[in-house]
């Protein structure tokens, strides 16, 4: 099953022998022996962010009756009639139905497309399908949120290199994870956020990471480029593949002092 995909997984805390330095002009020194992190000397000329996890600590309970309960109460207002257990059934279902029908390697959905053909075929009134879809993922969110923060040692950490151009890799939903960034102040700091809800994919695929360094100018020089998540197999592995130099988040704050 599609479990909890709004929410980034950790990785396997790994210890770091690195010193602490300055992020954007300190080298990624490759240590003897320390084969995990793999890096050459490189000069950072941007970096790369996950989001949650690594920016934002969250936790999400997208399965809970309670969830789909809201969800089914407020709908009634919307013209939609559906039971909160039926709801469920339905979401988890379509959600599981388009995973298989994608031809991607690791595929992804779009929830509020989901939500769109649930309330569509709900109705008990003329409805806008495509509003209410977004609308609907939005509540989705809140009702199943139990914890929304960001990290404050990522804030520093992103103040620490913030004359350097940094981006956000997400698997998120556009529809609800933007608003999350904005509410919490974290928007503004890059400049650009890359959501897996709008390729149809999400990470490890490497087209993602191709597409930041494209957008960042420096698919040319991905060595100069940092990954920094949480997540071994979603950040860090696929990042070295394609030639950039990668962190785990906990090691970033460790490197710049900040744990």
């Amino acid at each position: 099953m599609y479990s909890n995909y709004l929410r980034e997984g950790r990785g396997e805390e790994e210890n770091s022998h690195a010193s602490k330095r300055e992020l954007g002009a300190f080298p990624l020194e490759r240590k003897k022996g320390e084969e995990e992190l793999n890096f050459e000397t490189c000069q950072v000329k941007g970096v790369i962010f996950d989001c949650y996890m690594t920016l934002i600590d969250i936790h999400t309970d997208a399965h809970s009756y309670e969830t789909y309960e809201i969800i089914s109460n407020w709908l009634s207002y919307q013209g939609v009639k559906i039971d909160p257990e039926k709801l469920r059934e339905a979401y988890m279902l379509k959600v599981r139905e388009k995973m298989d029908e994608s031809l991607e390697r690791y595929p992804e959905v779009r929830v509020e497309e989901i939500f769109s053909e649930i309330c569509r075929e709900n109705a008990i009134w003329r409805i806008n399908d495509t509003i209410l879809g977004s609308e609907t993922a939005r509540v989705f969110r809140a009702a199943s949120l139990r914890k929304l923060r960001p990290f404050p040692q990522s804030i520093k950490l992103i103040e620490h290199c913030i004359n350097i151009p940094k981006c956000i890799i997400s698997n998120g939903q556009r529809v609800f994870s933007e608003l999350e960034l904005r509410f919490l102040g974290l928007h503004d700091y890059f400049d650009f956020v890359i959501f897996s809800s709008d390729r149809g994919y999400k990470k490890p695929d490497l087209r993602l990471f191709m597409l930041a360094l494209e957008r960042l100018g420096l698919e040319y020089e991905p060595k100069s480029v940092l990954s920094i998540g949480d997540s071994y197999e979603n950040e860090i592995n696929p990042a070295k593949k394609i030639g950039m130099c990668a962190m785990h988040i906990e090691e970033a704050w460790e490197r710049v002092g900040l744990k």
